[in-house]
């Protein structure tokens, strides 16, 4: 069986080529809107950073997509950025977690 290819994309804050399923894109499109993509398919000019609370701060610090956008971005922007950062990183965490049925609470008593 032929092995896929794994799209590669570089992280704007560490510079890193990393899979495109680990990146989160950001979309600027013509009308000057930007937004954060978790498709990966919006309409528009796409920057990625890594799915890390680090690198969404950074972000902010470096205001990497004032740069990268060429245009001055809000701080609403970066905060709203953290906020979803934070929330996507704790669901990934979440989903890797699994319990003992021995741990479990008993709730028919």
């Amino acid at each position: 069986m032929k092995e896929r290819k794994v799209p590669l994309r570089k992280s704007l804050v560490s510079g890193e080529s990393i899979s495109k399923r680990d990146l989160l894109r950001i979309a600027y499109n013509k009308e000057g809107e930007i937004s954060i993509d978790p498709t990966g398919k919006a309409h528009g000019r796409g920057a990625y950073i890594s799915l890390s609370n680090a690198e969404a701060q950074l972000a902010k610090k470096k205001r990497v997509f004032d740069r990268a956008f060429k245009t001055q971005i809000e701080d609403s922007f970066y905060d709203e950025l953290i906020a979803y950062v934070e929330h996507q990183v704790a669901r990934r965490e979440l989903a890797g977690t699994s319990y003992d049925a021995d741990l479990a609470p008993d709730y028919d008593d």
